[in-house]
């Protein structure tokens, strides 16, 4: 096939390139319920226009996702939602945002293959949601924080509170985070980072 002239394949835009200086990258997940917020989290925080798999949602949702605190959504994840964030001149992040809908959580073991960690968003209008993510997290042993998305109509906790609703093991880092700023989202990255650390730390010394 012949690709010359205006059938040439385009390559990377610019603002799209990995940064020269580039030595390692990661792959990290950012999991939670439906309508947690971890499109608009990818979204807040990468530095290329993030890929999203958002579709329209229809009444096949109807009386199967569950969209509580989210009725005024009208399109939602259906595969993954991708994003990049530089954290240093030399390591770079991949984040891979997860399908919220339990019906599509089969999707989910592809997307933790390969993940050096995990940000589990939390809504606290539905806590009983986060305990099945967190589950299949451990069973795939993939760490974890926990991120707080902070809803203005969600009732507030005092995080200590919290971590014991959820059953946190005291190590896990827990944070209140808003999905929508990006310095907020990458104080989050950055908290599972220094968490991946100490882990990788505390095992060499074992």
């Amino acid at each position: 096939m012949d690709f010359k002239g205006s059938d040439t394949i385009p390559g990377p835009r610019a603002e799209d390139q990995l940064p020269h200086t580039t030595q390692a990258a990661a792959k990290i997940v950012i999991v939670g319920g439906f309508g947690v917020g971890k499109t608009t989290m990818v979204g807040s925080v990468s530095e290329i226009k993030p890929l999203t798999t958002e579709e329209t949602m229809t009444q096949a949702g109807i009386g199967v996702d569950d969209n509580f605190g989210s009725d005024s959504k009208t399109a939602t994840t259906v595969a993954m939602d991708f994003g990049r964030i530089s954290i240093t001149d030399q390591l770079v992040l991949y984040l891979f945002g997860t399908p919220g809908q339990q019906r599509f959580w089969f999707l989910w073991n592809g997307l933790f293959e390969g993940a050096l960690g995990a940000v589990v968003l939390v809504d606290t209008r539905r806590l009983e949601v986060s305990f099945d993510v967190m589950g299949r997290l451990e069973e795939r042993g993939v760490p974890f924080v926990v991120a707080i998305n902070s809803f203005p109509d969600a009732p507030r906790y005092p995080v200590e509170e919290l971590r014991t609703a959820l059953d946190l093991a005291p190590d896990i880092p827990i944070m209140e985070c808003d999905a929508r700023r990006r310095a907020s989202s990458r104080d989050v990255l950055m908290t599972l980072m220094r968490f991946l650390h100490s882990l990788a730390m505390t095992g060499s010394r074992t």
